[in-house]
């Protein structure tokens, strides 16, 4: 497939465009309607002062764009779809040695006006995975792990899209598929990261765009996602439904990977109907901090939430309701303050969020079981980004 580029983007600023973090979207369009706090289950029982603590790192974050930097979020939204429009909630954060748990949760309900998404919602889950690798090739470990090819470029069609592939013959187009990958395509090119033991394995890695990499010398080595091949993404899981190898209603990243795991005979041929394939670079973190998301801060467990931008603006609170499995393993509600913080591939739509679990075996666990409904509030700045005492004096806009 073939894309149509505008013609200003040379390789030169394609290959510029891949180290910005936060880029414009195009604004999708969505129903919401203003609602207020007590209509939130479980607000005052939320962690407000962590809150906090978390819209101070991505005030950080903030102060390094341009004011006129699109955050994303769809058409109807109010304010909050610019960097600078967070200027007066971010220079009104309490001091971090006097914030209690009821002035951090004031300054929530004077600063931010909730916004309930009036869509189907639905969440998932990602993790961090751990996975055994070696820095080189032997035994076991088979499986390259590749970084980001040097002619891999980033660009925006006209539309708006963005898109990864590579110049060939003047024609701007998707890079190899992951068959042609498979097949050698980027052999004797020095872009191993790390040998895997399995391509599901990799599948895993490139499913929740980030892993920890455990060494045989006992050392872990942190990877990202650095970028893709611009094939389109196929969900292997449909496949497998399609097949009626499993049902719908039982898909997801554990049975996936059990069914690949039992049947590697097959596996392969699998894996290679998604032609879209992830490439990953090194990072230095430390073990207690999560990955790096799309807007530039580290993911925090049970916090974190990829959005597609065409709806939810990064850095915007979510309240999020909806159920997933407790400590114990059992299902139960859950209702939290999350932060748009993330993107996914298979993220798509309004009401559709992605919340990072974190790493280990519960985290893994949660993440592949997460599948439910639920709801999905957007918290904003108040236009134009000074506090009200009283909520219901505001003029909202009509939906």
């Amino acid at each position: 497939m073939y894309c149509k580029m505008k013609c200003l983007w040379s390789p030169l600023g394609l290959a510029l465009l891949l180290t910005a973090c936060v880029s414009d979207v195009p604004a999708g369009e969505m129903t919401i309607a203003p609602v207020g706090y007590e209509s939130l289950i479980g607000w005052n029982a939320d962690s407000h002062t962590a809150l906090v603590g978390m819209l101070r790192d991505e005030c950080h974050r903030l102060a390094q764009l341009p004011p006129k930097t699109t955050m994303g979020g769809a058409s109807s939204l109010p304010y909050g779809r610019k960097a600078g429009d967070w200027a007066g909630v971010c220079a009104a954060l309490p001091a971090s040695e006097s914030v209690t748990e009821e002035s951090a949760r004031n300054f929530f309900e004077l600063w931010f006006q909730p916004y309930e998404i009036q869509e189907t919602v639905l969440y998932t889950g990602y993790y961090e995975p751990q996975v055994e690798a070696s820095l080189t090739r032997g035994g076991e470990y088979q499986t390259p792990l590749y970084r980001r090819p040097p002619d891999l470029l980033r660009g925006r069609t006209d539309d708006g899209k963005v898109v990864f592939g590579h110049w060939v013959n003047s024609v701007f187009q998707p890079y190899d598929d992951r068959a042609t990958i498979d097949g050698g395509a980027l052999n004797n090119k020095n872009l191993e990261v790390a040998w895997l033991k399995s391509p599901i394995d990799l599948y895993v890695l490139q499913l929740q765009g980030a892993g920890r990499l455990h060494l045989p010398d006992g050392q872990v080595l942190r990877v990202a996602y650095d970028g893709r091949n611009g094939q389109p993404y196929v969900p292997i899981g449909k496949i497998l439904v399609q097949r009626g190898a499993m049902s719908a209603v039982d898909v997801n990243a554990e049975t996936i990977r059990a069914w690949l795991e039992a049947h590697p005979q097959e596996s392969q041929e699998l894996l290679e109907k998604n032609p879209n394939y992830v490439f990953f670079r090194t990072v230095d973190r430390s073990e207690f901090e999560g990955p790096g998301g799309a807007l530039g801060v580290p993911l925090v467990p049970g916090r974190s939430l990829a959005v597609d931008r065409a709806y939810v603006p990064f850095a915007a609170p979510v309240w999020v309701e909806t159920a997933m499995l407790d400590s114990q393993g059992k299902e139960g509600s859950w209702h939290h303050t999350t932060f748009a913080q993330d993107v996914g591939t298979d993220i798509r739509g309004a009401g559709r969020g992605d919340l990072f679990t974190g790493w280990g075996d519960m985290a893994r666990t949660t993440a592949g079981h997460l599948r439910s409904s639920g709801r999905m509030v957007i918290l904003l700045p108040r236009p134009p980004a000074q506090p009200v005492s009283n909520p219901s004096s505001l003029d909202f806009p009509s939906k």
